[in-house]
C-alpha cells in the first residue's frame, strides 16, 4: 500500500515516521521541504506536486494546522480532489470541524473515493513512538481497509461512527485537556502561595482523584520551566472555538467553555500565537509575582512505553 502524507509538522512528521519505520512506502509533501529531510533520508519520496502524488498513492493523508489549510490542499487546482480516483482513501488527520470534514468528504465520495476523519490524541511524544490514540470516523469497510496504517501509527484505535464523528470527539477531548491545563495552573499556584512544596503537590495530585493525563505530562514541563508541550496558544483557541461552535449549533448553553476561550485568547494576545499553551500559567505567575518551578522534572514530555502494534478499542454493547 502506497501512502501519501501531506503536512509534516509537530504531529504529522512523527506519524509519517511511524509509517516509514514500519515498512510502508511513503510519499510526502509539505510547504517546507526541510520538514521532509529526515523522512527522505530514510526512504520517503518527496513530491513537488500534490496532484501528482495523489495519482501515485492508494491513501492520501492530510495533517494540517487548520480546516482552511485542509480545504486549500483538497480544492486547489491540481490538488487532491482533482486527482482522486475511485477506491482511493482520503484520511483527514487534522483537528478540524465536523461540518467542514463532511463537506469535503461529500466531494471525495463524488469522485468514488473513501473519506475518513482520523485525528489523534495523546501528545507529540506519543506520536513519535507510535503509541498515540486515534479516533476514526468512516464507513466500517474503509476503517478495516486502513486499519494496518492505524496499527503502526497508534496504540488505541477507536472507530467512532460515521464521517465527522471523530472530529467532534477530538475537539471535545482537546477542550477537556485545556480545561485541565488552566485549572492545574490555578491549583499549583494556590499550593505555592499556601506554602506547599510543589514536588509534593505534584505527587499528591498524581495519586488522587484530581489526577489527569494532562497533569502527569504537562505539569512536569510546567514545573521544569521549559513549558515545551508542542502545542501552542493559537491551536487551543482554534480547537476550543470549534468545540464552542458545535455546542452553539446544537443550542447547548455552555458556561465553562466561553470563559476558557476568553482566558486563552488573553494568553494569545499577551504572549503570541505560537507560545506554548502551557504558558497560560504565566498570567497567574505575573499576577502573583511567583514562579511555578520545581527541580527534578523533565524539560520535555516523555513516552517510555515500548512501541506495540495498535488494537481497536471496542465500545461497550
Amino acid at each position: 500500500m502506497k501512502i501519501g502524507f501531506i503536512g509534516l509538522g509537530n504531529v504529522g512528521g512523527k506519524l509519517a515516521g511511524s509509517l516509514l519505520r514500519n515498512g510502508f512506502e511513503l510519499h510526502v509533501r509539505d510547504l517546507d521541504r526541510d520538514a521532509a529531510k529526515t523522512l527522505q533520508d530514510h526512504g520517503a519520496t518527496w513530491w513537488d506536486s500534490t496532484g501528482a502524488m495523489t495519482q501515485e498513492v492508494d491513501v492520501v493523508i492530510t495533517c494540517l494546522p487548520s480546516p482552511q489549510a485542509s480545504a486549500a490542499v483538497m480544492e486547489e487546482q491540481d490538488g487532491i480532489l482533482d486527482n482522486l480516483t475511485p477506491g482511493k482513501i482520503w484520511a483527514e488527520m487534522s483537528t478540524t470541524d465536523e461540518a467542514e470534514v463532511k463537506r469535503l468528504g461529500s466531494l471525495v465520495l463524488e469522485k468514488g473515493g473513501e473519506p475518513m476523519d482520523c485525528p489523534v490524541s495523546g501528545g507529540c511524544h506519543r506520536a513519535a513512538t507510535g503509541n498515540i490514540s486515534i479516533f476514526v470516523g468512516s464507513e466500517r469497510s474503509a476503517f478495516e481497509k486502513a486499519m494496518p496504517l492505524f496499527q503502526v501509527m497508534g496504540r488505541q484505535i477507536l472507530h467512532t461512527g460515521p464521517l465527522g464523528s471523530a472530529s467532534v470527539l477530538k475537539v471535545l477531548t482537546n477542550y477537556l485537556a485545556s480545561v485541565h491545563l488552566a485549572s492545574l495552573g490555578e491549583a499549583l499556584m494556590t499550593a505555592k502561595k499556601a506554602g506547599m512544596d510543589l514536588k509534593t503537590t505534584y505527587e499528591a495530585i498524581r495519586i488522587s482523584s484530581g489526577n489527569s493525563f494532562v497533569h502527569e505530562t504537562e505539569s512536569q514541563v510546567i514545573l521544569n520551566g521549559s513549558r515545551d508541550i508542542n502545542f501552542t496558544m493559537d491551536l487551543v483557541v482554534k480547537d476550543v472555538g470549534i468545540f464552542q461552535e458545535i455546542a452553539d449549533r446544537h443550542q447547548v448553553p455552555l458556561e465553562i467553555s466561553p470563559l476558557l476561550l476568553k482566558i486563552f485568547k488573553d494568553g494569545q494576545k499577551r504572549y503570541g500565537d505560537r507560545e506554548w499553551s502551557s504558558n497560560i500559567v504565566r498570567r497567574l505567575e505575573e499576577k502573583c509575582e511567583e514562579k511555578l518551578l520545581a527541580p527534578g522534572f523533565p524539560s520535555q514530555m516523555e513516552d517510555n512505553e515500548p512501541e506495540v502494534r495498535g488494537e481497536e478499542v471496542m465500545v461497550r454493547r
